[in-house]
This record gives C-alpha cells, sequence and structure tokens, in this order.
C-alpha cells in the first residue's frame, strides 16, 4: 500500500501517523509546505516540501500543480490530507482520489465563521473527500455542519507501552503541570492565576510547563509580575517519546483550554496515571470521565480551577484511584494501535472499493 501524507512535517501527530505507516510496511510519503518542513523528522519518513511562492493561500495554485505531478510519479492508493482549510483544500483541488481529509480543530471551529469565503472553502473541500475524518464525535458533529457526508471519527490515541504509569518517589515535592503548546487558547493566563491562589496554601508547589510557543516571553514576565517565577519551570519542547518522563513527575496534569477538539494531552496523562482537571472544553469533556479519572470545570474560572487541583493536591488517596480508573480507561478506549489500526481498515475498504489491490499482509 502507498499513501501520502498530506500535512505539516513538523506536526507531531503527522510524524506520528507516518510512522505507523512506516511500521506496518506501508510505503509513506510526507508532503508538506516548506514553513511546515521537520529536517529531524524527515531523517525517519521520505518527505517531500511543496513550493510556497506567494502569501497566504494564493501559493495553493502553485502547490496544486507541483503535487499533481508528484501524485502522478509516486502512484499512491491514498492521498490522506490533514486540515480542512489548508492541506485539504490543496489535496481537493488536484481532483486526486481515494482523497482523505482530516479536521483537526480551528479549521472546522474558527476558520469557516471568518468570512462566506472560508465556509465555501470547507465546503468545497469536504465536497470532494471519499472519507472525512475527525478525532472526536463532538468535532464530527460540528464538521456535520458543512456536510451530509459520513463522518468517520478516528480517536488519536496513545503508545500505552510508552505512556504507562510509573510510582513517583516518595518523599518529593507536589507538581503540577500541562503539556501544550505556548497559546491563549489552551487557558495559561487561567492557569497562572490558578497557581497564584494554590501557593498560598501549597508553598513548595511546582508548576511545569512542557511546550513552547510565540507566548513563552510574555508567559514569563506574567509569572514575574505574579510572583511566581521561582516556581515555575519552563521546560521547552520535547520529542514525544520523551513527554511520558515529565507527565509521571507531576501528581496532577491540568488543563484549562478554552477551546479543545480532542484532549491528547489529557489520554496522555490518564495513560500514566496522573489525574486530570481540565476545562469542560468539548474536546476535554469528551475524554475525561469527571470525577472519576479526573475533574472537569468550567473554562475562563481561575479560582474554581484552583478549588479542583487543591482537592486532589489535599487527597492522595483520590489521586491514586482516579489515576488507576484513568488508566483503564485509555488503554479501554484509547489504545493507538487501536485507533491506527480503524484507519487502516478504512483505508483498505477504499482501495478495494476502487478496484485496486493491496497486499494482505498490510
Amino acid at each position: 500500500m502507498k499513501v501520502v501524507l498530506l500535512s505539516p512535517s513538523k506536526s507531531s501527530h503527522t510524524h506520528k501517523w507516518a510512522l505507523f505507516y512506516k511500521q506496518q510496511g506501508i510505503d509513506v510519503t510526507v508532503v508538506t509546505f516548506k514553513d511546515h518542513y521537520s529536517e529531524e523528522n524527515a531523517k525517519e519518513v521520505h518527505t517531500v516540501v511543496l513550493p510556497k511562492l506567494l502569501p497566504g493561500k494564493l501559493s495553493y495554485l502553485f502547490a496544486v500543480s507541483h503535487l499533481r505531478k508528484l501524485l502522478k510519479d509516486l502512484k499512491p492508493d491514498i492521498l490522506h490530507a490533514h486540515f480542512v482549510s489548508s492541506y485539504g483544500l490543496v489535496g481537493a483541488l488536484t481532483q486526486f482520489h481515494p482523497l482523505y481529509v482530516s479536521v483537526w480543530g480551528t479549521d472546522i471551529y474558527q476558520f469557516p465563521l471568518k468570512s462566506n469565503v472560508n465556509r465555501r472553502i470547507v465546503e468545497y473541500t469536504l465536497g470532494k473527500a471519499d472519507v472525512i475524518c475527525s478525532t472526536s464525535h463532538i468535532m464530527a458533529k460540528e464538521t456535520s455542519k458543512y456536510t451530509d457526508k459520513e463522518i468517520e471519527v478516528t480517536p488519536f490515541g496513545v503508545d500505552i507501552s510508552l505512556f504507562s504509569p510509573k510510582k513517583k518517589e516518595e518523599g518529593t515535592i507536589l507538581k503540577i503541570g500541562i503539556a501544550k503548546g505556548l497559546n491563549d487558547v489552551y487557558g495559561f493566563r487561567d492557569l497562572f492565576q490558578a497557581f497564584v491562589t494554590l501557593r498560598s496554601s501549597f508553598q513548595d508547589l511546582e508548576l511545569m510547563i512542557v511546550g513552547d510557543g510565540p507566548m513563552r516571553e510574555e508567559y514569563q514576565d506574567l509569572c514575574r509580575s505574579l510572583g511566581i517565577a521561582n516556581a515555575v519551570r519552563f521546560i521547552g519542547r520535547v520529542p514525544n517519546h520523551l513527554v511520558p518522563n515529565y507527565l509521571r513527575e507531576m501528581d496532577v496534569v491540568v488543563m484549562p483550554s478554552l477551546e479543545e477538539s480532542f484532549g491528547v494531552t489529557a489520554v496522555e496523562a490518564m495513560a500514566c496515571g496522573v489525574p486530570v482537571v481540565v476545562s469542560d472544553a468539548d474536546g476535554l469533556k469528551e475524554v475525561v470521565k469527571n470525577r472519576e479519572t479526573g475533574l472537569i470545570v468550567s473554562k475562563g474560572n481561575p479560582d474554581m480551577l484552583a478549588e479542583a487541583v487543591a482537592e486532589l493536591l489535599n487527597d492522595e488517596g483520590l489521586r491514586d484511584i482516579m489515576g488507576q480508573n484513568g488508566v483503564k480507561h485509555v488503554r479501554d478506549h484509547y489504545d493507538w494501535q487501536e485507533n491506527a489500526g480503524q484507519m487502516l481498515k478504512l483505508y483498505r475498504a477504499s482501495i478495494a472499493n476502487s478496484g485496486q489491490t493491496i497486499n494482505n499482509t498490510q
């Protein structure tokens, strides 16, 4: 089987899919724009860069022509474009089939609401897709506003052999944390305000920030102005396979996102046996079982956030129970091998329907 992933090369999600396909013996090529290229990831997966000669979406006109020639040479069985408003549009314009389009979040929650042109782009792209995929049921519901087609829910699970529990060393200080890109949409400002409140009751409490982004300097300045800089560790971006090491250091993982299409970090934390406190953003409510694997609070409410985190910090037994429940919940619903296997079944069905054949061992 040959698959072309039309997606940002530097995304850990793209790379995770590409490596899975490669491990299954599938001939996979990642096609990406120059500004989304990752030299490190390209060392592990064959990657081709599309030209981006003009600003914004005007560059897609040149990219489509280039991609058509590339597809003619590669002759893939499946073209799978990720992010409906950009790579999805480029894939749709090639007229290649079978075409898969995966929605990611902002491309379906925000992009089509900005203008009628944007809405038409989404409707056109979904109209050209043979299969539409969403990582969550709630995002599939949002996507259905722009298409009458069936939407396949393919959760973005975790590698439970990598994200697994490990008992924390006794006597270590309490730590809470988050592993996300540094962006206001993930509720960092609420987290910092909640941490100020928590420090009044837990003087030695530490906050770990795993991730990076354009807001880093501003967030560091904010922590200094709030008087918590000495207790906040900005770890920076780390490779996905090292994320479990940091999650297991935390007593509680906190995700106060204002918007979330699928709570992959919450799933990763639960897989590691760490209870979570999350906002009631749609994607988080879908993956977290309130008062079983974690606590769900109203988004945009730092006081409620602090109260929920404090409840867990004050009760080690409750943390242990929720941690154990979280591990089972992930193994039952978000095992990466099973989730990714669903996508392969869809691929095979599409290839069979198009009259092509594949090796049964794939």
